[in-house]
């Protein structure tokens, strides 16, 4: 908004609300609240305080019912679904890419998370990942067979594991080649993040213990044993996670030859 501060008024927001959400609802609920809280630091700054009104003009009742509610996404990959999936993604014609889409559904971490790999978050020796989270600061998983065979095939260019081929830039987020895939494999509205609610989803199966699902994605705990009692150190967290990728790779009809040197990965896909 080019508005000077004294004319962001409630009734201004408002508007700005009501014809937001007609066609970009969940774009408009973030600027919103980025606005609110804006609005909240420039009451405590001296040279902005006499500009703004007694009470914060963003935070009104109409303005929050004119955004709506966010939906509740439930796109995750059904267990049928997962030998279309690979197919489909193993056949991208990037080899970096298809490796990121990959290591995002077996990880179950977040897609910004996956990008942000360095090759000194891998842990060769413990086979762990050090991952970049935006709750704790960081967390350390384990590297699981199949996906060190993934990273250790791939290019080094730089200090990302997932490069571009511009020297030292990261991938950009393949939202596209992976729409790609899954409109050949036959599959609508799965997103990135889907693909972490899926790894969280296809734990079920295996009854996975809650805590450690959490633990590996990056959730805060949510009862006091996990918060202050349970704490599971990365070789027992292996055991979990290895059994995960064993079970999705077989569902998906995936084998690879786990005692093959890392980066000379033999898969077939059927």
């Amino acid at each position: 908004m080019a508005l000077p501060l004294r004319d962001l008024t409630a009734p201004v927001i408002e508007a700005w609300a009501a014809t937001e959400a007609k066609t970009r609802p969940t774009s408009a609920r973030l600027a919103w609240r980025c606005l609110k809280a804006f609005l909240t630091w420039c009451t405590e700054q001296t040279e902005y305080a006499p500009a703004m009104a007694a009470v914060n003009p963003a935070k009104t009742k109409k303005a929050r019912e004119a955004l709506g509610k966010a939906g509740i996404k439930q796109d995750a990959l059904l267990r049928e679904q997962l030998p279309a999936w690979f197919a489909a993604v193993q056949n991208v014609s990037n080899p970096v890419a298809s490796a990121y889409l990959q290591t995002l559904l077996l990880t179950g971490a977040r897609p910004g998370e996956v990008l942000g790999l360095r090759w000194d978050d891998i842990n060769t020796k413990w086979h762990g990942l050090t991952i970049r989270d935006k709750v704790e600061g960081e967390r350390v998983i384990p590297l699981t067979p199949f996906v060190s065979h993934l990273v250790h095939a791939l290019p080094r260019r730089g200090e990302w594991v997932f490069s571009s081929a511009s020297k030292g830039q990261s991938l950009s987020i393949p939202r596209n080649p992976h729409m790609t895939a899954c409109k050949v494999a036959g599959i609508k509205g799965l997103t990135l993040h889907g693909l972490r609610r899926s790894f969280k989803s296809l734990t079920e199966w295996l009854e996975i213990p809650a805590g450690v699902v959490a633990q590996l994605m990056g959730h805060k705990p949510s009862v006091t044993a996990e918060k202050h009692y349970t704490v599971r150190p990365l070789d027992l967290l292996r055991v979990h996670h290895e059994k995960i990728e064993a079970w999705i790779l077989q569902q998906a009809g995936v084998s690879f030859d786990a005692k093959a040197e890392p980066g000379k990965l033999r898969v077939v896909a059927g």
